[in-house]
């Protein structure tokens, strides 16, 4: 397959008008290597990479954790289909027997159906801060536990690609430092300060969930977690940019101070995302959505009812420069799990991951291993 005539955003991170090759769903460098030779007309559009979101929970009425293959083949469908090609699955907090029941049904699901490709899970919790515990159902909170990791990541068939925790907690440091091999550490949910998110940053952690949310705020005489990560090189930087979670003002503020190379664009959706208003269930709780905002019966927020592609256009409407947000939905996140080898730009040997957009970003086409 070839398309022609786009503006193609390249893994240099700018566009150039070119053509690209696919050949048995993955991209190659030259015409001479396509055996099949059907042309799609790319003119006067925009090509980018499928977008990755790491940290999502669920969309089109269902949750991750409903423990179910339909469901889980429910939201991959509504992610392909608004441009997310490569999906990370995203527990909550509840019950260890509850987690190796969620997790296998990754393996499922028929991978016969268009759906976004599962580049691993995200586990968010249980061992996280109960005075940050955000929409978390606290009875189930806590320490970390290296056994209890293992028997997760046995369940999920080694798929967990990263974990949220709250460094402070009791032993919890030495478990960054004895788990940073083996899973992404990301620092969230937590009443982490300046000097104890460091010394976490220090140990092996690299992530940091929903940035702002669930943590200190940022402040002249305490940083507090978001002051740490700005400041250190390695912590990929999640955020919500849905214009709920976080004002705008702050999204770009964050993605003037660090750059291109760290801010992870995520949708941290619920199943509410794609349905109307209404009573739902998060976490084994719940949630009220109204007007885009998903609240707990407390009043707490949720996560969003949005998704990625779109998390990335309001970036770019906050002020965010469009390679840059495009950068944070497809790059980035990749390399913070791991997988850019595999996916999250144009590239020959990379998965024929891509999307066809407007020059205004209404989106066109999908393609993911080089089906639409």
């Amino acid at each position: 397959m070839i398309i022609k005539n786009g503006l193609v955003f390249t893994d240099q991170g700018r566009f150039e008008c070119k053509d690209l090759y696919v050949e048995e769903g993955r991209f190659v460098a030259a015409k001479a290597e396509v055996s099949n030779q059907t042309e799609i007309d790319a003119t006067g559009c925009k090509v980018i990479p499928g977008m990755v979101d790491v940290h999502s929970h669920g969309a089109a009425g269902y949750d991750f954790g409903d423990a179910t293959p339909e469901g889980l083949e429910a939201i991959l469908t509504y992610e392909r289909e608004h441009g997310i090609t490569s999906y990370c699955p995203t527990s909550m907090t509840v019950s260890k027997e509850e987690l190796c029941t969620i997790f296998p049904t990754i393996f499922q699901i028929d991978q016969n159906k268009k759906l976004a490709k599962i580049a691993g899970i995200h586990m968010e919790g249980p061992f996280i801060a109960p005075a940050k515990k955000g929409a978390q159902n606290e009875i189930y909170i806590k320490p970390a536990n290296k056994a209890f990791f293992e028997e997760c990541q046995e369940a999920a068939g080694g798929m967990i690609k990263v974990i949220t925790m709250a460094p402070e907690e009791g032993a919890n440091m030495d478990f960054v430092r004895e788990m940073k091999d083996q899973v992404h550490i990301s620092l969230g949910h937590t009443c982490a300060n300046y000097e104890t998110a460091k010394e976490a940053f220090a140990a092996g952690a690299d992530h940091v969930t929903h940035c702002f949310n669930a943590m200190q705020p940022l402040n002249h005489r305490e940083p507090g977690l978001v002051g740490a990560a700005m400041e250190d090189d390695h912590a990929m930087i999640e955020i919500i940019s849905d214009g709920v979670h976080i004002h705008p003002a702050m999204i770009k503020m964050m993605f003037d101070h660090v750059g291109p190379e760290r801010m992870v664009l995520i949708s941290d959706s619920l199943s509410a995302t794609g349905v109307a208003n209404g009573m739902y269930e998060f976490g084994g709780q719940p949630f009220i959505v109204k007007d885009g905002k998903g609240t707990l019966l407390d009043g707490t927020i949720a996560g969003s009812t949005t998704n990625l592609f779109e998390c990335m256009k309001r970036a770019m409407e906050f002020g965010v420069p469009e390679e840059w947000a495009i950068l944070a939905a497809t790059r980035n996140p990749a390399k913070s799990i791991g997988v850019y080898d595999q996916v999250g730009s144009i590239a020959p040997g990379k998965a024929a991951d891509f999307l066809i957009v407007s020059e205004n970003y209404e989106l066109k086409e999908v393609f993911v291993d080089g089906v639409n």
